[in-house]
């Protein structure tokens, strides 16, 4: 993987619309779960990122077919699959590489894992998924390498100890496949994993209670082939919210998907940036008050994320540097992982007014001109914070490490200069 440097001059108003990727976080599953079927798979608005290329190269190992044959377009076909050692490099680049697991065994009974990679924004649990797919009828071994056996999955009632969005993917697949009926208690509801759920439903499966905390499934019914479309990506319209709220800007926002953003829309109206609905486009106007809502009494604001449908943890990093462009103070308490707000050092050294009060609390005082700087990426959502960090700044930064950038935000570089914006992408070597 090549290292990736973004080189950005600050202070440029922006202009015009844009249209969100198809979510990243509901295009991994899906592609992985199109190996559940014998029949071929046809997926549109598929994100071209490093993370959804990593998996695609990680299906071709099982000896399943897959090609992209449009801009956004994939096909899957999973005529036959084999359980092979699963490369080792390529699972610790992403985390996604679990979500293989449900459907190799479903189709295989036997898979070995590497332990995945992704962002290390913290501890990332894995316990879920493995006591999920003892319940339906898996055994597991634990070492240097996880491998799960099954002589067939069979539906059980399961109650998750908590709500993992990829433990709840990896269980609809399994459950899909497991004979049966299946009932998911205390269950994921996000909208990728929504779009999964759907998906499974066009290949033939029998899911009821999409979009709550409770999954019925009638496992075991024949699977065939289809078409999908993946849904926009919420949390890649929220990181345009805040891009049009640090630069001043107005911008429209192309098919948002705006049923899926009314915690967003509600955690970004604390900070006084305000939205308007137009259609299924979100129009983000230049004015707006930035005036940070204090809470009843007078009391300092409290911006936190919660499992859905609460505020969007991958949105807390893209608040925060929007927090230090508006009039106030705000207390952020990121719940779910205990590493993601240690970047804030880096908008501190860019100028921003912030105490990092311990792992899951910062206290943002606005507003704050900041000043370009030399930065780097250390995971997706924190890399284009600091993206929109840089694009407000006073002056030219330099971003290190932008390649993480790029594992969650197609062509971001070129689709945020048709808006104005002065980002130059140098590829410095391969790492």
């Amino acid at each position: 993987m090549s290292a990736v440097q973004y080189i950005v001059e600050g202070g440029q108003r922006l202009q015009g619309t844009i249209r969100p990727a198809g979510n990243k976080n509901a295009a991994l599953p899906i592609v992985a779960a199109a190996l559940i079927t014998d029949q071929p798979v046809q997926l549109h608005n598929v994100p071209r990122i490093r993370d959804i290329e990593t998996l695609v190269e990680l299906i071709r190992t099982t000896g399943a077919d897959c090609e992209w044959n449009g801009e956004n377009s994939l096909r899957i076909h999973a005529r036959e699959v084999r359980a092979a050692d699963l490369d080792p490099a390529m699972c610790v680049r992403i985390r996604a590489s679990i979500l293989l697991a449900a459907p190799l065994l479903a189709r295989c009974g036997t898979v070995t894992l590497s332990p995945p990679g992704g962002d290390v924004i913290g501890r990332r649990r894995l316990d879920t998924h493995f006591h999920v797919l003892q319940a339906l009828g898996a055994t597991y071994e634990l070492g240097a390498r996880f491998r799960f056996d099954t002589p067939g999955l069979v539906g059980a009632d399961v109650f998750l100890d908590e709500p993992s969005v990829t433990a709840t993917e990896n269980a609809l697949v399994a459950a899909v496949a497991a004979k049966g009926r299946t009932i998911l208690r205390n269950a994921a509801s996000e909208p990728h994993v929504q779009d999964l759920a759907r998906f499974l439903v066009a290949l033939g499966a029998r899911i009821e209670g999409i979009g709550s905390n409770v999954y019925t499934i009638e496992g075991g019914l024949p699977l065939g082939g289809a078409t999908h479309e993946i849904g926009p990506d919420h949390i890649e319209v929220g990181s345009f919210i805040g891009l049009a709220a640090v630069t001043r800007s107005t911008l429209r926002i192309e098919r948002a998907g705006v049923e899926h953003l009314r915690s967003t829309l509600m955690g970004f109206e604390k900070l006084g940036i305000s939205c308007q609905i137009d259609g299924d486009d979100l129009i983000v106007p230049a004015e707006q008050s930035r005036q940070m809502q204090n809470d009843l009494g007078g009391h300092v604001a409290k911006l936190e994320d919660q499992p859905w449908p609460a505020f969007p943890a991958d949105t807390m990093s893209i608040a925060i540097v929007a927090a230090t462009q508006c009039e106030g103070m705000i207390l952020f308490h990121e719940k779910m992982f205990e590493s993601r707000l240690y970047f804030t050092d880096k908008l501190v050294g860019m100028g921003a007014r912030i105490v990092l009060c311990d792992p899951h609390r910062a206290i943002v005082s606005g507003p704050t001109q900041l000043r370009g700087g030399t930065v780097e990426s250390p995971d997706i959502r924190a890399g284009m914070a600091m993206l929109l960090a840089a694009l407000c700044a006073d002056g030219t930064s330099v971003i290190n490490n932008a390649q993480q950038i790029e594992r969650g935000y197609e062509r971001i570089e070129s689709r945020l200069g048709a808006l104005g914006a002065r980002i130059k992408r140098v590829v410095l070597s391969a790492q």
